[in-house]
């Protein structure tokens, strides 16, 4: 199994996954061309993608997902509360052929299960998800909302995870954002903290790596992320930052 960032945090994001035959983009936050570009850099061909699953219905997230499913003609799989409120919000054009799910089922593609996980984030019926080809499994976790029951224990079955550090607690705080911003940011259904990233990660006793992914840009920094991963996790655990602007390298597991 191979898996690459396109794209990671509030400017855009989308990630590729490939098992075998089966190829995968979760989420389709950045545009065709991009996304088609980085993954043929890569070596991949985006039309040969076999679908494409969308988390929520944030822009960041789901707004080209019409032109994925256009352009290079790839089946979207998307909740239905998710695809109502990301078309009241963006116009995603024609949509032909759409599977749903439900957060808390399995999608499969052939020997390569979707695990789906709800999630609090304060988008519309948000999901997280585990990619398993029976004997790996990685975990594709952002846009957390908080660090919610169950969220440990899907941690400690990975094998390999994108998990989200949005911020650093310090630079939030005495940032350019406005109260209400900050308050939505540490609430119930806003981003998980470098700290709180680092906790869960100490759970996951199978790792082989983590991609520390959907870095705020005014509030969280790379090297600000990984320092404060090492200062609790120690030397052990592969770390990988997932890039606002470009793709990351190919990441094998």
């Amino acid at each position: 199994m191979i898996a690459v960032s396109l794209q990671s945090g509030s400017s855009g994001n989308s990630i590729y996954v490939e098992s075998g035959d089966v190829r995968l983009l979760f989420d389709a936050g950045i545009t065709g061309i991009e996304a088609e570009r980085r993954l043929a850099a890569c070596g991949r061909d985006i039309r040969l993608v076999t679908a494409v699953i969308v988390s929520h219905d944030h822009s960041d997230h789901v707004k080209y997902a019409g032109v994925y499913h256009r352009k290079y003609g790839l089946p979207l799989h998307i909740t239905e509360p998710t695809l109502r409120s990301a078309k009241a919000k963006t116009d995603l054009g024609r949509l032909n052929d759409i599977a749903f799910f439900s957060a808390g089922s399995a999608i499969r593609f052939g020997g390569l299960s979707v695990e789906t996980y709800s999630t609090p984030h304060d988008g519309s019926d948000g999901a997280v998800f585990v990619v398993s080809d029976g004997q790996k499994r990685l975990g594709i976790l952002t846009d957390l909302g908080h660090v919610f029951d169950g969220l440990q224990g899907i941690i400690k079955g990975l094998d390999a995870v994108f998990l989200e550090s949005n911020y650093d607690p310090d630079m939030l705080d005495s940032g350019p954002y406005p109260y209400f911003l900050r308050k939505r940011i540490k609430g119930p259904g806003g981003h998980i903290s470098n700290p709180e990233a680092a906790e869960l990660l100490m759970s996951g006793d199978r790792l082989k790596w983590a991609c520390l992914a959907h870095l705020s840009g005014q509030n969280n920094d790379p090297e600000v992320a990984l320092r404060t991963h090492r200062r609790i996790l120690g030397d052990s655990l592969p770390l990988h930052t997932a890039a606002r602007y470009t793709a990351s390298g190919i990441l094998s597991l």
